[in-house]
């Protein structure tokens, strides 16, 4: 598969020259953006799927839900149904994205609202439900938005700055995109990452931006859903897996840690599971004669608690190394209250 994705490197320089080409006109004037009176968080990446969006999302959802009125808008990647979409109580997973659904179960007091079109979408929210402000889910290449602030993601073991463009490589846009960016996050660093490694990573990002900061993912001390255990106690029970996230690794390396015993079926990201794919995954966890679970990740649970019994997920969210959420706290805070 390399050797083939190395192959196709002259189609990574047409494919650079197009999108150039189409960030130059943004910038210019030439294509039109759409700039809100509202503050518009846009977060987002470079590269194809698996930093961390979703948990990046529910951290400033957290941080800003009780001081303003916070609406989300995403695409509903995968949904049903098309055009702008505000979520309630009655809509599942496959009318509106497994995403959404997620933020809009977790969490009281908030608008979640789907649409391909960012522009209409914000347009919708701010005349249906007035927000305070609005977080735009993966629309970092969106630029028919103009966002106040963007918070750009990029993966500790896949930096963009060490990635090619697709299709050689998994990079969506030039490594230049980064500039557009207030703040670079580097996700799913090991907690015990030393100051040495950081030291190295914002050199390699220094020429993109100097606000870098390290972000790992926590899971959470209690497995929720159908079976509520705390998660240490996952080794005490034959756990049946089941993913479909992009890359499922740092679960994988988690459970091991922690001596879980686990059989994994692994899916797709955002998969939408079939019938039979459901009575597949119900067959082998009553094949299980001990002491058995079915876990999997909270953006699974959404599209499968419908549908399968003994269901239970293991929260994630993102956490700061350093101690330095407050430093992005405030950088934050000060962006929107610099908005009124």
């Amino acid at each position: 598969m390399k050797v083939l994705r190395f192959l196709l490197f002259p189609f990574s320089i047409l494919y650079d020259f197009v999108t150039r080409i189409r960030n130059i006109f943004f910038d210019i004037g030439v294509f039109k953006q759409t700039l809100f009176k509202i503050p518009v968080i846009i977060v987002g990446n470079l590269s194809v799927g698996g930093t961390g969006k979703t948990p990046q999302i529910e951290y400033l959802i957290r941080l800003l839900k009780d001081s303003y009125k916070t609406a989300v808008l995403s695409r509903g990647y995968k949904r049903e149904t098309v055009g702008f979409v505000l979520l309630n109580k009655n809509h599942a997973a496959a009318d509106v994205g497994d995403e959404p659904l997620q933020y809009f179960k977790k969490f009281k007091n908030i608008n979640v609202a789907v649409d391909a079109n960012r522009v209409e979408g914000i347009t919708n929210l701010i005349s249906e439900v007035k927000p305070d402000v609005v977080l735009l889910d993966d629309a970092f290449q969106h630029r028919k938005v103009k966002g106040s602030f963007y918070v750009l993601l990029t993966k500790y073991d896949d930096l963009f700055v060490d990635d090619f463009l697709l299709p050689t490589g998994n990079l969506r846009e030039s490594r230049q995109g980064a500039k557009r960016a207030e703040v670079i996050l580097v996700t799913k660093c090991p907690e015990n990452l030393s100051k040495d490694k950081q030291d190295t990573i914002k050199l390699k990002l220094s020429k993109f931006n100097k606000k870098v900061f390290f972000t790992s993912i926590s899971y959470a001390d209690k497995v929720l859903g159908s079976v509520e255990i705390p998660t240490l106690a996952l080794k005490n029970f034959e756990v049946l897996l089941i993913t479909g996230i992009a890359n499922p690794t740092p679960l994988l390396n988690y459970l091991e840690g922690l001596s879980v015993k686990f059989q994994h079926l692994k899916y797709a990201d955002h998969h939408h599971f079939s019938d039979v794919e459901v009575k597949d995954i119900q067959k082998k966890f009553d094949e299980i004669q001990s002491s058995k679970i079915i876990l999997t990740t909270e953006k699974d649970y959404v599209r499968l608690v419908n549908h399968l019994e003994n269901l239970s997920y293991l929260p994630i969210e993102t956490s700061f190394l350093n101690n330095e959420d407050e430093v992005f706290n405030t950088l934050i805070n000060n962006h929107i209250k610099g908005s009124f």
